[in-house]
């Protein structure tokens, strides 16, 4: 975009029939969600999205609407300014408005509304169409919260439309108005600013990454049984963060490659640069950080089984002693078996048993008694169960 653009001539509203159904096409009046326009001509769609709407001229805010027909009025009657429209979630009466007022295009609406859009830029005519995946870090759980920023950038306008809790545009328009003379400098001037912002908020997530990663490696030596959920819940985090940062490198190139066609200010040149480099740092340490918790997934996997084995030895070595101590016992019970068997026999009374009245019958179970037991005790020996 050239730097200070002509003020263009603002055509009348123009009606999305892809989005807001009309009377001639059902048949009837028009959804309760979808009024008609008021005096000031533009829609009295529903402002309760409306986070913040502001119109600037020469770097100053000269305005301060209430609604979004408030702001298109404002806009017509200042000559060179530029309108700063701030939106969390908004409805499709007032994505409509939007559309119809400033001519924006139909699919980079419908993204708009529905979200859940990968990361990209895209130009429809005059009208640039950004997509941002912010991200933030979030202490309590110690987890990383996303949240998905779209942003409509035209000659006089410059629209966001915020679906999650981050960032804060409020920090970013309160530092542009700071300085009057970068946002003297147009809508490509708040671009940058929200890009910065986007981007300076990855810096506090890869901090708090960093310190989860060294409390799993402390975790994982120590063994502690539940670290390998946390470094799964934490690979998919970055598998996010990696979809929110690396597209970001080819689209700031992209930005980057078009400073002469547009005709980009100088100061935001460096701008722009300064945000192409902190971004592909980000990016670079990211895919780091997956491969650290890969190295670190794959290191705890075998420190497991490391553990499982030994746990497995050391119930093999419990069951084998138990095995010995069982066959000693078992020796023992045969030996002592026999002579109660023997004894058991004799202990009959039985007139009819002739070793009772033989007169070698006692010393003859004594040595029978002998001879088995060491019989036995010398098998069980011989086999190493004594």
């Amino acid at each position: 975009m050239p730097e200070n653009p002509p003020r263009r001539q603002r055509p009348s509203p123009k009606k999305h029939s892809w989005l807001r159904p009309t009377t001639a096409r059902t048949g009837g009046t028009p959804p309760a969600d979808h009024p008609a326009p008021d005096a000031s001509g533009g829609p009295t769609a529903g402002e309760g999205s409306v986070v913040h709407a502001a119109v600037y001229r020469d770097g100053h805010r000269v305005s301060t609407p209430t609604s979004l027909a408030d702001t298109y009025r404002r806009l017509r009657e200042q000559p060179d300014a530029m309108a700063w429209i701030g939106l969390h979630r908004p409805t499709e009466s007032e994505l409509v408005s939007l559309a119809e007022e400033f001519d924006l295009h139909q699919l980079a609406v419908e993204d708009a509304l529905e979200a859940h859009q990968r990361p990209k830029l895209e130009r429809y005519g005059d009208t640039l169409f950004v997509v941002l995946r912010a991200a933030r870090y979030l202490d309590a759980p110690e987890e990383v919260d996303f949240g998905e920023l779209h942003i409509f950038v035209g000659p006089d306008f410059v629209i966001t439309v915020r679906h999650g809790a981050a960032p804060d545009l409020s920090a970013v328009r309160r530092r542009m108005e700071a300085t009057p003379e970068l946002l003297a400098l147009g809508p490509e001037a708040v671009l940058y600013a929200i890009l910065d912002a986007v981007v300076d908020g990855y810096a506090p997530v890869v901090a708090g990454v960093q310190n989860d990663i060294d409390e799993i490696e402390t975790e994982v030596f120590g063994g502690d049984p539940a670290v390998s959920r946390r470094i799964y819940e934490l690979a998919r985090e970055m598998v996010e963060f990696q979809r929110a940062t690396r597209p970001l490198v080819g689209m700031l190139h992209g930005l980057m490659a078009g400073f002469a066609k547009y005709g980009t200010d100088d100061e935001l040149q460096r701008y722009l640069r300064d945000v192409a480099d902190h971004v592909t740092h980000t990016s670079e340490r990211v895919d780091g950080f997956r491969s650290a918790l890969a190295d670190i997934l794959a290191v705890n996997a075998t420190l497991v089984t490391q553990q499982q084995n030994a746990e497995m030895r050391a119930l093999a070595e419990a069951g084998f002693e138990q095995n010995e101590e069982i066959k000693k016992i078992s020796s023992w019970a045969a030996i002592l078996f026999a002579p109660t068997l023997v004894g058991t026999i004799y202990g009959m009374n039985f007139e009819t048993m002739p070793e009772l009245h033989w007169v070698a019958g006692y010393p003859f179970a004594i040595a029978l008694m002998a001879v088995v037991c060491t019989s036995l005790y010398f098998i069980f020996k011989r086999r190493d169960w004594l």
